[in-house]
């Protein structure tokens, strides 16, 4: 009798593990219905991102510009500076991987190694982006201008929540030198 409780017990116990492993997963991540790519392109500013190796000599004046190289390829150049106020520069490409959408891209700064990079969420008039990854380790705000409202950044944090993110490990980039690329 008290064999059967104990295996009872148990198989018990593995249900309710399995139930909570399958309650700390994440929803695969969703992306924008649909990025024209006419509007994305040009001239982005980083307004906050989460920290990363990548990134970690820039301390300001992170921007981006994206330009159309082909159909299905984008010119990618990173600018920001580094605790000096030296320029650091990166330039890579990405390729459309939903042409569908154009909201999922694949960037490398370093070929053969490309990152996913997957607009998931774009203002209707393209004044700011929502940038992370399937994976859920890399995330950036990207606008239009240098400054965002305090109530516009509110949302799209929600929206990053929303997404499966911790919208509390954004780290704001400042941007000392308002001037475009």
């Amino acid at each position: 009798m008290r064999r059967v409780a104990m295996q009872q017990i148990g198989l018990l116990l593995f249900i309710c593990m399995g139930t909570l492993l399958r309650a700390n997963e994440q929803k695969p991540l969703q992306t924008v219905t649909r990025v024209d790519l006419s509007r994305y392109l040009g001239h982005w500013y980083e307004y906050a991102r989460y920290p990363n190796r990548f990134e970690k000599a820039c301390t300001a004046n992170a921007q981006a510009l994206y330009t159309l190289r082909s159909a299905i390829k984008i010119g990618v150049r990173n600018e920001c500076s580094d605790q000096n106020g030296k320029p650091k520069v990166s330039e890579g490409w990405a390729k459309i991987a939903d042409t569908r959408t154009n909201a999922k891209l694949r960037v490398t700064f370093f070929w053969p190694f490309y990152g996913d990079y997957w607009v998931i969420g774009l203002d209707p008039e393209y004044r700011w982006a929502l940038v992370g990854e399937p994976k859920r380790r890399y995330l950036w705000i990207l606008t239009r201008t240098p400054t965002l409202d305090s109530e516009t950044y509110r949302e799209i944090g929600r929206l990053a929540t929303e997404h499966g993110y911790d919208a509390s490990r954004l780290v704001r980039t400042p941007q000392h030198q308002h001037q475009q690329q």
